[in-house]
């Protein structure tokens, strides 16, 4: 199986025969068996090397699945033999990139026999990898209703309006969201926890949201709303370098910063690799000190003190619809 894996990771008998310290033939031997064995053609040659049939391409996921279960399989038999060792398969919405990599080195640091793996996307994305098994625990801003998941608070994620010192908006008395609801400002692309968030504010207020520019990353929009082209809706986290070198300042509004929570979440029904369970633990003990440090060289307005609440995971079981 690890031969036909490798030939459809490559496309080539030849490098995969190179990658496997195999001959060709011997490549070329155990494909035929395999399709012996499933009765059934697997793969097509071409002129540049192989492409997958239908049946092939069938037989990769569950291969794929297969020696996926595998390595989790003797990650577990190491720690019931007393190494904690395996692979972390972890994501994190973009917006918690900017923190979650700290706190993987401090895991690591604590457990060096430890691997990680990270994946990084929108709040989409992150459900998605959840759904296909890709990840075992996300970081992101809140569960999601798509899915049966299990999931626990485990830090503060400070979110405000934010814009460059000198944006009219900044002398405004008494800035209100309905006079904000006036300017086209910059968001994230749909799909994404912070767009979600900011449409639901709006539509909470009774306001329409007057998109100025739609930008599939924090980087892009924070450099915009620098360049003055408008305000922004960004979580501390992305700009707290920004703040601080007076390119960006928060909107003077009551409740901004608004107060939202990064959550770890993980497949409700899926049991728990321990590596992955060990490290929700740590989440919960870590995550809002690691937090607390990048937020302590902050402008005193925009810091949050308050100490997160304790909280049991609790299975959130929603039905299937639209976050």
């Amino acid at each position: 199986m690890l031969t036909f894996r490798t030939v459809a990771r490559l496309g080539s008998v030849s490098l995969a025969a190179e990658e496997l310290h195999l001959s060709q033939s011997a490549v070329s031997v155990q494909i035929s068996g395999l399709e012996a064995a499933a009765g059934t053609k697997l793969i097509t040659r071409t002129g540049r090397g192989v492409r997958l049939t239908d049946a092939g391409e069938l037989l990769v996921v569950y291969a794929d699945r297969l020696a996926a279960l595998w390595n989790e399989t003797s990650d577990e038999m190491t720690v019931y033999l007393g190494s904690f060792t395996g692979t972390l398969r972890v994501g994190a919405v973009t917006t918690a990139e900017y923190w979650v990599p700290r706190l993987l080195v401090a895991f690591v640091n604590e457990n060096p026999k430890v691997k990680i793996r990270m994946r990084v996307g929108n709040r989409e994305a992150m459900v998605r990898d959840l759904s296909s098994d890709e990840i075992d625990i996300a970081v992101m801003g809140s569960p999601p209703r798509e899915i049966s998941v299990e999931a626990c608070p485990i830090a503060r994620n400070p979110v405000a309006f934010v814009a460059t010192p000198d944006h009219p908006l900044m002398s405004v008395p008494d800035l209100t969201m309905a006079r904000l609801a006036e300017e086209r400002l910059l968001v994230r692309e749909r799909g994404s926890g912070s767009r979600i968030t900011l449409e639901r504010l709006f539509r909470e207020a009774g306001l329409r949201l007057r998109i100025g520019s739609e930008l599939s990353s924090n980087e892009s929009i924070k450099q915009m709303c620098a360049a003055g082209f408008g305000p922004a809706y960004l979580s501390l986290h992305t700009c707290m370098l920004e703040i601080e070198a007076g390119l960006l300042k928060l909107l003077p509004m009551p409740n901004n910063p608004i107060e939202r929570e990064w959550f770890a979440v993980r497949l409700a029904e899926r049991p728990v690799p321990q590596v992955a369970a060990a490290f929700e633990n740590f989440l919960r003990r870590r995550g809002q000190t690691e937090i607390d440090k990048q937020l302590s060289r902050a402008p005193v307005s925009v810091k949050t003190p308050r100490r997160p609440r304790t909280v049991t995971p609790q299975p959130v079981i929603q039905e299937s619809r639209a976050a």
